[in-house]
């Protein structure tokens, strides 16, 4: 029995009432990000695929910058079938599924190949993952949404091992997150990405964890000027769709919907690594940029090994299966 998310929507109300009235070859999409936003663009390839696939059987609307839900709303919206698919955060799960919180757990999807690994289609790691949103929330995973791995930014010194961490304050955006700062010897400090240029502009905190991209779009190399690219772990949104909804699609839609969800699931995730090795090549120019040796890695990974201990713990079986998925890879 499925396991709604609990708490009234405030969306749109009529797009829920009205859901029934509608086509059911029509997906509507709620995105949080413009559609020129690399995973709004991951969409508008979609759609052109699956529109030309199924000679217009299906037709997908894109809902971009959160006309319809925030981010946090997209998980009940979708899986109570408010509204037919959207892109979401993974770490938005964590209410009714909190083992998606390992996406955060320091160093275990350190490098771009076993992150390819982990997070392809068919996975045991994937298998775990959506399996477990899917009966909780009745949103069945179509693709994850790469988006960029975190990097750490500091002004006026580096961070080159945990000992720099040591008594600073540190912006994060996650309980794990936290607990990963504390490991460290730092202070977390709870904080939304729209309020970071300020706060290190005004020296609120003194390092920040964020995502690569955003060191170029929100131009925090003007008030940061070392760049550590640790790349310990990933940020993934994944595009859900209503599982009753896709159930009740022709067996022959189902299919073009999964086999255009393969084609720009990989399609995203190459951009973003491509995406990853310009900005370095930007930094550069801007700030200095600090790449980690394995030596210096190996002292990181030491120091944090204990939340993934922590978080295991907490969860349970469930957390201890999934990363004992991506460990064995």
């Amino acid at each position: 029995m499925k396991k709604l998310f609990t708490g009234a929507l405030t969306g749109l109300t009529l797009l829920a009432s009205s859901s029934l009235a509608m086509a059911e070859s029509t997906i509507r999409v709620t995105l949080q990000l413009p559609e020129t936003h690399s995973l709004g663009q991951n969409w508008t390839a979609f759609k052109k695929i699956v529109e030309e696939k199924s000679k217009g059987e299906l037709q997908i609307q894109l809902f971009p910058s959160a006309q319809l839900y925030k981010d946090k709303q997209v998980p009940e919206a979708v899986g109570s079938g408010a509204i037919e698919a959207g892109s979401v955060f993974l770490g938005r799960f964590a209410g009714s599924v909190p083992e998606v919180e390992f996406l955060n757990l320091p160093f275990l999807l350190d490098s771009e190949e076993k992150l390819r690994a982990a997070t392809a289609s068919g996975s045991e790691m994937r298998k775990l993952v959506d399996e477990r949103i899917l009966e909780e929330t009745g949103a069945k995973v179509l693709w994850w949404q790469a988006y960029g791995r975190n990097i750490y930014l500091s002004n006026e010194f580096a961070l080159r091992s945990p000992a720099d961490f040591e008594g600073k304050k540190v912006r994060t955006y996650g309980k794990i997150l936290g607990w990963t700062v504390e490991a460290l010897g730092g202070a977390p400090t709870l904080m939304s990405g729209s309020k970071q240029f300020l706060a290190y502009q005004q020296g609120a905190v003194d390092v920040g964890m964020t995502g690569a991209s955003g060191v170029k779009s929100r131009k925090l190399y003007e008030v940061m000027d070392h760049m550590t690219t640790s790349f310990d772990f990933p940020i993934e949104f994944v595009a859900v769709i209503n599982n009753d909804f896709f159930n009740s699609l022709s067996a022959e839609n189902q299919q073009i919907i999964l086999d255009a969800a393969k084609v720009v699931e990989l399609d995203l995730r190459n951009k973003i690594f491509k995406e990853e090795a310009e900005l370095v090549e930007f930094a550069q120019d801007k700030m200095t940029v600090i790449e980690l040796s394995e030596e210096e890695r190996a002292k990181f990974k030491e120091a944090t090994q204990a939340v993934t201990d922590r978080f295991i713990k907490e969860v349970g079986p469930k957390a201890k299966a999934i990363v004992d998925a991506v460990n064995a890879l």
